[in-house]
């Protein structure tokens, strides 16, 4: 699967070595070297997934993630320095689709990239499920759509595709290193991933956030999808 990917990045040798990897696998790649630049660009046409590095001079990659979710849906996947664990946490709950710690394998961020724009795209990994239903909550797995209460549904691509593991496995408890490797494909990982997108999807889909029916916590073990009874 390959895009339009915009790389944020104010190392002028990440973005080009980015660049080459990326266009390697045949994306296409347009760059920027600081937030402003990256606004920017996406107002003029929206790429297909940008890569953001959090330090960034002047609007820093944080600010341009928030920027972007109040606008648009594409998916981000942002670059962090290891000790930055707070900010990484932050971008997550801002919107962020996946990260990739720095110092980090090219490779690995291009399989990243490539991951989270199949999923974008809904190109399926196994059998197209079609519509799933839980009371008001409709999930259309082959158009990537959501709607609660017949209203759409803002959802990132992470956040759809939690979303319908926990529908399509409805009273099974599942621990967050289990989340990750089912739904992210990690097998490690921060497991504050997993959290904070938990918490997101609990703003979007329960009537009261502080006291979920559809996705519970299971004390001592992890998340369990009950939907409304």
């Amino acid at each position: 699967m390959t895009g339009r990917v915009l790389v944020v990045d104010d190392d002028e040798t990440v973005r080009d070595v980015v660049r080459r990897y990326l266009e390697r696998d045949g994306h296409e790649v347009v760059v920027a070297g600081d937030g402003e630049s990256a606004l920017q660009l996406v107002a003029k046409q929206l790429p297909d997934l940008i890569v953001l590095d959090l330090m960034l001079p002047g609007i820093d990659g944080l600010e341009v993630c928030r920027r972007l979710r109040q606008r648009h849906s594409v998916p981000i996947v942002m670059l962090t320095a290891l000790g930055e664990e707070e900010d990484r946490v932050v971008g997550l709950q801002l919107g962020a689709d996946d990260y990739v710690t720095k110092p980090f394998s090219p490779r690995e961020l291009a399989l990243r990239v490539g991951s989270v724009l199949r999923r974008a795209k809904g190109v399926p990994s196994g059998p197209s499920m079609g519509v799933i239903e839980d009371g008001d909550l409709r999930l259309d797995t082959v158009a990537r759509s959501a709607t609660l209460n017949g209203s759409p549904l803002s959802l990132t691509t992470r956040e759809f595709d939690l979303l319908v593991f926990f529908m399509v496995n409805p009273g099974q408890a599942f621990s967050r290193p289990q989340l990750l490797e089912r739904v992210w494909g990690w097998d490690f990982g921060d497991q504050s991933t997993v959290t904070v997108h938990v918490r997101r999807l609990r703003e979007k889909i329960e009537q009261d956030p502080a006291n979920p029916k559809r996705i519970v916590t299971v004390w001592g073990v992890g998340y369990r999808f009950d939907g409304m009874r």
